[in-house]
Parts: structure tokens; sequence; C-alpha cells
């Protein structure tokens, strides 16, 4: 049973499907339970909170990850399939912190200042809270200040920065100079992303890592987390 319920979920994740009105990149799914509806059923019946965001909605964006990679997915449905995520793990963040299960970490988003584009952070940041992390997204057009206040509040172990255009990059290094100045900088893991940004302006400003998308965001701040670790 329980399998079966995680497995209906990691199926539902790649369908895009976030309740049973929902249609799915496959036919005739209208009327069966989304991934809302399975994650109430799943937590109702005893399946460890673990389990779901484990092998049910990472699994699931996982599958989609490769799909995306393959041509096989374009953004609309990759970012239907997060959207499923962040609706399932809003019902179960209050169960996290419930249960005492221990979260993997805290990171703070942002869009740097004089950007409003935010399609890409709002994906890393469902994708990073189905990974099991706690996100505290500030939003778009965020003042360098703003960023490095957020960042003394919150004592985030990451601190994701997004900039969609070639004039808000060097906002970047703006927050990053601004930590170090603060004596902020060796608390947090810096990562940046967007379209112009590439791995060598990630280093050229100091950052500690580079996703070209989503997902390697994610990755990286896995890789990140297991450095801190070990």
């Amino acid at each position: 049973m329980q399998e079966d319920v995680i497995s209906l979920i990691k199926e539902n994740v790649i369908q895009g499907r976030i309740t049973k009105g929902d249609e799915g990149m496959d036919e005739g799914m209208v009327g069966q339970p989304g991934v809302t509806e399975l994650v109430e059923q799943a937590v109702a019946s005893g399946v460890h909170i673990r389990d779901v965001i484990s092998k049910g909605l990472s699994g699931g964006m996982n599958v989609v990850g490769q799909k995306f990679e393959a041509g096989e997915y374009f953004i609309p449905d990759m970012l239907a399939s997060a959207e499923a995520v962040g609706a399932a793990m809003q019902i179960l963040q209050p169960r996290l912190a419930a249960s005492g299960i221990k979260t993997k970490g805290t990171i703070v988003v942002a869009t740097v200042k004089d950007d409003l584009h935010d399609l890409g952070k709002n994906i890393v940041s469902i994708l990073l809270r189905g990974a099991g992390y706690i996100v505290k997204d500030l939003g778009n057009n965020v003042d360098a200040q703003v960023i490095v206040d957020a960042v003394r509040e919150e004592n985030p172990h990451f601190l994701g920065l997004s900039a969609l255009l070639t004039s808000t990059m060097a906002r970047m290094a703006d927050v990053i100079q601004m930590l170090e100045e603060s004596g902020l900088r060796e608390q947090v893991k810096v990562i940046v992303g967007g379209a112009p940004v590439s791995e060598e302006f990630a280093q050229s400003i100091g950052a500690d890592g580079y996703g070209a998308d989503g997902f390697q965001a994610v990755a990286i701040v896995e890789a990140l987390a297991s450095d801190t670790e070990s």
C-alpha cells in the first residue's frame, strides 16, 4: 500500500498534476487523485514523510529533470511538475516541523536589484523545497543590503542569487562584497545562476557555485552540503 501511493505520487509529479481536476501529460487522468490528494492520503495512512519527499516528490522530479535534459519536456512541463511539488511541500512543511525531522538546511534566494525576472528563481526554490530544504524567497528586484540583512537574520547555510539581465549581473558581486564587509561571507555558501551567468563569472566574483538551471542548482547545493558535513 505504502509503495503504491508513493509510486502514484511520483507518477503524478511527472505528469504535473496538482489536484484530481488537472490534466496530465497523458490522456484520461482527470478525476484521478493528484499530488496533493495523494500526499494527504499517504500521510493519513502512516507513510513516512521522508519517503514521501525522497521517493515520491524528489523521485518524480529526478525523472522530470532527465526528460528535460533529453528534450522530451520543455519549461512549461517542468514548471507544472515543480508547482505540484511546491503544493505538496506546503502540506508537508508543518508536519515536518511537528515530526522533528531535520531539514537539510536553510537557503535564502533572491533576484538581484533592478532585475524583475523570477521564473528561474521560483523553479529553483520549488525544487529545493522538494529536496528537503527550507527556502526563504526574498522575491525579485532585491536591494543588496536587504539580502545581507536576511543572511544576518536567517543565518542560512546557502544564499542563491539570480539575474536574467547582463546589466544586473554585477549586483551579485556587490552582494558578495557587502557580505565580506559585514563579516558574514564565511558563514554562507553563495550560489549564482541565470541566463547570462557562467561558471567563469561565478568564479570571478567569488561565488561558491553556479547552477545553469534548477536541477543543476540543486545538485550544486547538495554537493556543497556534503562537503560541509565531511
